[in-house]
């Protein structure tokens, strides 16, 4: 598929579950009129749970080797840059602490707002009728933390194990970056593997209207309209929250390390910013990003150029802080409580996600499988978040963006002399 040809098949694709969506909606209401004991809604939620069934395990089947290759692949990435130093490690420390600062408010919101709660959903009984909620001390969390990743990398993706997936892509990635050239088929062979991942995935969203009708009209259909409610308030308070973290955080983090005036910020950034609003795309922005920096904002290309690329694949706050409080939001919809070590499980996975995450909706629906995942709550929760993320999409687009901009800023303040 030809660049050109992306973004119309996406369109086509969001139309498509759109209508699915709506579909279910209507669907799931006449079933609840018709009744729970009327035999053409017995016969339509079997079926709506057979393909809803099956979207979700197709999704769980792509799961574990998507996210390892698409992780060491974005870390052994940096194997092309390992001499430029300081600017590098700049650009991944600065990276880390914005993600981590988005992850924790998406965390403290959720809590703080409460989304979903009271709402516990039968649709995900059989889903979490083995969860169990555990406290541990400290040292007895970050013991069984260090058991549960250091696994046989073949179990873990066996199981999955997606924790443990994580890290060994992670050692991969660092290995091939150190080895430098000396393993280019390995490169070659995560590449190849992260492609044929993506292809498969793509054949996959060609049911998600189905998947997506099936789990809603069940949805509706056995738990009410309450849902949609709850829904709308999650994408409120993440709204807000995605808000905060791009109006306040970040300037304020860049008017403290480099002085520049936020206003004279948003004057230099607004282009980008409204294209990637406009095309929820990090990848599609990249040449409004580059020449918001380099024209208006006196960056130098040499550090624009790598920190933009680098960021529109790893760099995702608005994904982070998303992923992070959905987590916490699904559970409070299955009726669960999570504990304060599983809320640090989900906060490290929604930030190794956000940075495995290629720039296209099917990955991130993927990705947030393994955060949901990561704590034992039921993937079908993916299908719930559909209907309300191509809103989502746009705002924390638009922050992962800003992100990349900020990121070259201080970058270029601090380090731009060694690039």
């Amino acid at each position: 598929m030809t660049a050109t040809e992306q973004p119309v098949a996406a369109s086509s694709l969001n139309r498509r579950i759109l209508l699915g969506t709506v579909a279910g909606l209507v669907l799931g209401w006449l079933l609840m009129l018709a009744g729970p004991d009327s035999a053409i809604t017995q016969k339509s939620l079997y079926a709506c749970g057979l393909v809803s069934g099956i979207f979700i395990d197709l999704l769980k089947m792509v799961l574990a080797p998507l996210v390892f290759s698409s992780i060491a692949l974005g870390v052994a990435n940096l194997r092309a840059h390992r001499r430029m130093g300081r600017v590098w490690k700049l650009t991944l420390g600065f990276m880390a602490t914005t993600t981590t600062i988005a992850t924790i408010t998406g965390l403290l919101a959720a809590n703080f707002f409460h989304p979903g709660e009271g709402l516990h959903l039968s649709l995900f009984q059989d889903s979490i009728s083995k969860f169990e909620v555990t406290s541990l001390t400290p040292g007895e969390f970050f013991a069984k933390l260090a058991h549960g990743i250091f696994v046989n990398p073949v179990a873990a993706l066996a199981q999955p194990n997606i924790l443990a997936v994580v890290v060994f892509a992670l050692f991969v990635g660092i290995a091939v970056v150190q080895a430098g050239e000396r393993y280019p088929t390995i490169l070659k062979l995560l590449e190849e593997l992260f492609a044929l991942c993506m292809h498969i995935v793509g054949w996959i969203m060609q049911l998600a209207p189905f998947g997506i009708m099936a789990l809603l009209a069940k949805l509706v259909a056995v738990d009410s309209l309450a849902v949609l409610d709850s829904l709308l308030f999650f994408a409120a308070v993440i709204i807000g929250t995605t808000l905060l973290h791009g109006a306040v955080t970040l300037p304020t983090l860049l008017w403290l390390l480099t002085r520049l005036s936020p206003l004279q910020f948003w004057r230099g950034a607004r282009p980008a910013l409204l294209t990637a609003f406009a095309t929820s795309s990090s990848n599609a922005t990249i040449p409004v990003t580059l020449r918001c920096l380099e024209t208006d904002l006196k960056v130098k290309p040499e550090i624009s150029g790598f920190v933009v690329p680098l960021g529109a694949t790893v760099n995702m706050d608005g994904t982070a802080l998303y992923e992070a409080a959905a987590a916490l939001f699904v559970a409070s919809l299955a009726g669960i409580s999570l504990s304060l070590d599983q809320q640090v499980v989900v906060c490290l996975m929604a930030m190794l996600a956000s940075i495995g995450a290629p720039g296209i909706p099917s990955a991130g629906m993927v990705t947030m499988v393994m955060v949901l995942q990561s704590v034992g709550l039921p993937a079908e929760a993916v299908a719930i978040l559909i209907p309300i993320d191509r809103v989502l999409d746009t705002v924390r687009t638009a922050v992962n963006v800003e992100g990349d901009l900020i990121t070259s800023l201080v970058v270029d303040k601090w380090a731009g002399k060694d690039a």
